[in-house]
């Protein structure tokens, strides 16, 4: 079916193109939405009879998302779930948990405007990207967690898949290592020194 867009749809074309799109997107989506009208002499003149107050409308709604996205970018969400210990979730974290969450805390999306490539199946934290307009979209964060605890130790950067004695030991280890010289003779117990060329002289002199 051939439409006339009404404003910028992403990976499909910008205000006043005509594209041909499968039937159902556009009888579902796109002419209930108020984003296309069909292809048709009535409607390309009624298009451009109405394209001044159409771009107006478009600048007004972009130069909004534009405010919202300053006021969301970079807010951290957390969703508490229950998970296996290997980190499986049981079930998935979708668009409308995630925009939920948001609500939660006070930020209006919808799950329309959640973009995920795929459920979010495992604890982690993750970017999400949310398209606040055909023009704007921002990212946030996702911290999936099994408790408030397990969220701020990710948030931290730890790994939650392991016991916070294992990682004291790790760092410790890693801390040791550090401090150690560089070179060590453990049988003589005292640091070895590096040949110079002083020595190298006095062998060729003996």
């Amino acid at each position: 079916m051939e439409v006339i867009l009404l404003e910028r749809v992403e990976n499909l074309g910008q205000m006043g193109d005509v594209v041909n799109v499968r039937s159902g997107f556009a009888r579902n989506f796109l002419l209930p939405q108020k984003k296309a009208l069909r292809a048709n002499d009535a409607n390309k003149q009624t298009f451009e009879g109405q394209r001044v107050e159409l771009e107006a409308r478009n600048l007004e709604r972009t130069t909004e998302a534009k405010a919202a996205a300053e006021r969301i970018e970079g807010k951290t969400f957390i969703l508490i779930r229950q998970a296996s210990e290997m980190g499986v979730l049981y079930g998935s974290v979708s668009t409308r948990d995630i925009a939920d969450a948001a609500s939660v805390d006070g930020v209006h999306i919808t799950r329309g405007q959640v973009r995920l490539d795929k459920p979010l199946k495992s604890l982690g934290v993750f970017p999400v990207r949310i398209v606040l307009h055909a023009e704007v979209d921002t990212k946030v964060t996702v911290n999936i967690a099994r408790s408030d605890d397990e969220a701020e130790r990710q948030a931290r950067g730890e790994n939650v898949l392991i016991p916070v004695e294992d990682q004291e030991d790790e760092k410790e280890a890693a801390e040791s290592a550090e401090a150690k010289p560089e070179f060590f003779d453990e049988g003589a117990g005292a640091p070895v020194e590096e040949e110079t060329g002083d020595a190298e002289a006095k062998e060729d002199n003996a």
